[in-house]
């Protein structure tokens, strides 16, 4: 069932592409960032095909899948301060996530939300989610903005050169890169089930107390 998904996705973003151009490019990239789990690592090399066969430029692409990412992360942005935030202040505590680490968030893309979002971009899986967070904490929108181009537009490049270098043998890098989702994915739950774990003994700590 998941590989009959993944070859559905494979075939919905060679359609788009192939039909609608560059806004194709903008408009599935823009889906990817607003927290909908589309492969860019099949975007992006299929686009870098078609450079190789003339249809696209490699500066165009990747321009297009830079600005489609900051498309699609100011809706994730958005939901995540206007909506995501009133939730976790209401019923955070629920998932084991108190004002204090609220706090602790803001303070820490207020230090560090550039370099934050300048990496995440340049990660499979974490790209995807790093606005909704940068949201909830309200990082400066314009600083928002600029990393997630400055972080986009070369993840974007090089996937393209791969499709353009590799050609019609560009669906190669879909494999590949599965591979290395699924370790991200295994150590995003390692980190979740580490803090749900140090909290709530903590709790129960308190509580003996």
């Amino acid at each position: 069932m998941v590989t009959s998904l993944l070859e559905f996705i494979g075939r919905f973003i060679i359609l788009v592409i192939s039909a609608g151009g560059y806004a194709g490019i903008v408009l599935l990239m823009g889906i990817e960032s607003a927290c909908i789990p589309l492969p860019s690592e099949v975007i992006m090399p299929f686009s870098g095909y078609l450079v190789s066969v003339g249809r696209f430029s490699i500066a165009g692409v990747a321009l297009a899948g830079a600005l489609g990412c900051n498309a699609g992360s100011l809706v994730a942005y958005y939901l995540g301060a206007w909506g995501g935030r009133p939730l976790v202040e209401k019923y955070g505590r629920f998932v084991l996530i108190s004002h204090h680490d609220l706090d602790i968030a803001d303070r820490f893309f207020a230090r560090y939300g550039e370099g934050a979002v300048f990496l995440a971009r340049l990660l499979p899986v974490v790209r995807t989610f790093i606005a909704l967070p940068a949201g909830i904490s309200r990082m400066n929108v314009a600083r928002f903005h600029i990393y997630t181009f400055l972080g986009s537009f070369p993840w974007c490049w090089a996937l393209a050169y791969a499709g353009l270098k590799l050609g019609p043998r560009w669906i190669v890098l879909r494999e590949y890169f599965h591979r290395f989702d699924a370790a991200i994915v295994i150590l995003g739950v390692v980190f979740v089930g580490l803090f749900v774990h140090r909290r709530w003994k903590n709790r129960l700590g308190a509580v003996s107390k």
